[in-house]
């Protein structure tokens, strides 16, 4: 192989057994990403026949990172994050310690010293931000309150992860085993010194991107839209989120992940927000397949022939563990099920920043060689069994509200955010509007109610929006509204006219059901994105659906009627 050409073989190699795996994967009914790690695995350099360049496929995969965590950026914006704070922050720290924890106990079973059985621990804590968005994007869960939540959650694990990269070389000598005492001052000062670095370095970063970025790139983006040129506007897209993500790491440390994400926040505040995704799809995806084969060539298949029980273990540390923890920790925080196991299935898994770590830990000899082969393992059944795990959640939901009486006092436990006050005014109890989700787009309906006069409640399954209503006066229920409950507490039975403005589809179906059976009589409409989705729900659920351009055009109808009616009619000039 020319080295030349070294590039060109990795890729086509890469992509081109990634086809065809992913291909025979999907029509045995298997994810296709299984076949996108088990083409990594074949042509990496742990079985015969061609290897690919290793090299050159991790840092593919690194610019698939980057893509798509610009992708999330884009649809997440920082109101997104802070409402999510209360659950995602103590939730992603308390989850992390308590799998660190795990992980760390039973490489201390196996002999390992306190510094390996640590970075062990933490590598099998924070899971792959990559492989819960392509799990969400399947579901169509991604812009949902779950979905956010999950996302805010694994967000906190990587800022967590930065921290923890760059502080481990200055406590790396006080974890190995035989350091003296002599040292400890110095680590000590060092240790202090590098964090409060790290700390101003991000804090910099973040500061850069709020202020400075959200006003600058936004603006680069609408100048190069005005060229009316298609492809300097995608080559604009993909040149922010890399060169940005670049310069993150290289002025700031902040990893490449990250610095992409902000990205995607800051560029968000443009109107060109939602081309911009659709522009750099599919690139997204083509290196996001990269990212997936660059995880099968590090895989060694001679480790589960070696180390069975310790790879069983791993697996069942990520998998059960982490995920038993999350979904514990959501349900303390008075979530609903529903929640707790879209958490438990996102954290299922570890992936990016467990290898970066695994691959630091042995650099600076603190994690044996094995510990790394078996973070590699644990990563690759835990990303191949991710899809089936979220496939599960529904289905095991439905069963254990059926066979247990405390899942059933979980889902109607006391909670003072899940039914309206006693205060509240008799016009809100009948002939009132029901909204469900008081996001970007139900906001301003409320407004807009509000101001005309009309009697709403809200109904929102993201506790911290319902709290900010309550502050303000306003009535608004905690919970899923699919669930009959929650619309008896909105009380459904008596209202006029059931809105909708949340984008999950599936959810939406049956939240329709529930309010027919509860109120025969009662007015749907319900906000929707896709054509086909619009159809049947006009059809079945005989809702008045708006599509996104729809709604523009009626709202520029409306505008334009109004403006024509204020102006004074004009005597028409001669010879018009």
């Amino acid at each position: 192989m020319h080295h030349e050409l070294a590039l060109i073989n990795t890729i086509a190699a890469a992509l081109g057994l990634a086809l065809v795996l992913g291909f025979v994967a999907a029509r045995l009914r298997l994810p296709a990403l299984v076949g996108y790690l088990a083409a990594g695995i074949v042509i990496g350099p742990f079985t015969p026949g061609f290897v690919a360049d290793a090299a050159l496929a991790a840092q593919l995969a690194e610019i698939g990172v980057m893509l798509l965590m610009f992708g999330v950026g884009l649809h997440f914006s920082l109101d997104d994050l802070l409402q999510v704070k209360r659950v995602a922050v103590p939730g992603a720290v308390v989850q992390m310690a308590a799998a660190t924890a795990m992980g760390a106990a039973m490489a201390h079973a196996w002999g390992w010293d306190l510094g390996a059985a640590l970075v062990f621990g933490i590598s099998l804590s924070v899971a792959s931000t990559v492989v819960l968005l392509k799990a969400l994007e399947a579901k169509g869960a991604v812009d949902t309150v779950n979905g956010r939540i999950a996302v805010g959650w694994l967000v906190v694990e990587d800022l967590a992860m930065v921290l923890v990269l760059v502080l481990l070389p200055a406590l790396a000598p006080m974890l190995r085993p035989g350091v003296g005492g002599g040292a400890d001052a110095s680590i000590d000062g060092e240790l202090w010194l590098t964090l409060a670095r790290t700390l101003l370095a991000v804090a910099a970063f973040v500061a850069l991107m709020l202020v400075l970025g959200r006003r600058l790139f936004p603006w680069l983006l609408w100048q190069v839209a005005r060229t009316g040129s298609r492809e300097l506007f995608t080559l604009c897209v993909v040149a922010a989120a890399v060169t940005i993500a670049f310069g993150s790491a290289r002025l700031f440390g902040v990893s490449f992940a990250l610095g992409a994400f902000f990205a995607g926040m800051v560029l968000r505040e443009s109107e060109f927000s939602h081309r911009a995704a659709e522009e750099s799809l599919p690139l997204r995806d083509a290196f996001a397949v990269l990212f997936f084969v660059s995880v099968g060539m590090l895989f060694d298949p001679r480790v589960i022939v070696e180390r069975p029980l310790q790879v069983l273990a791993v697996v069942a540390v990520i998998v059960v563990g982490k995920s038993l923890a999350a979904g514990a920790l959501v349900l303390l925080l008075r979530y609903p099920l529903n929640t707790a196991l879209t958490v438990s299935a996102s954290l299922a898994q570890i992936g990016e920043f467990s290898f970066i770590l695994a691959a630091l830990g042995v650099s600076l000899h603190l994690l044996p060689p094995e510990g790394q082969s078996l973070i590699v393992a644990g990563a690759l059944i835990s990303i191949a069994l991710n899809p089936l795990t979220f496939s599960c959640t529904a289905p095991f939901e439905r069963w254990i509200l059926a066979r247990s009486a405390l899942a059933r006092r979980l889902a109607q436990r006391d909670d003072p955010l899940a039914e309206l006050p006693a205060h509240t005014e008799a016009r809100y109890l009948a002939r009132q509007v029901v909204l469900v989700g008081h996001g970007r787009v139900g906001r301003r309906i409320a407004l807009a109610l509000r101001e005309a006069g009309t009697a709403c409640v809200v109904v929102d399954a993201n506790r911290e929006r319902v709290e900010e209503l309550r502050a303000q006066g306003l009535p608004a229920v905690s919970g899923d509204a699919a669930e009959p409950a929650v619309l008896i507490q909105a009380h459904i039975a008596q209202a006029a006219l059931l809105l909708i403005a949340v984008p999950d589809a599936l959810g939406v179906r049956r939240m329709i059901e529930t309010a027919r059976t509860l109120n025969p009589q009662v007015q749907v409409a319900v906000r929707s994105h896709n054509a086909d989705e619009a159809n049947r729900l006009a059809a079945e659920g005989g809702a008045r659906v708006f599509l996104g351009e729809e709604e523009l055009a009626q709202s520029m109808l409306r505008h334009a009627l109004a403006t024509m009616q204020a102006i004074p009619t004009m005597t028409r000039p001669r010879g018009g």
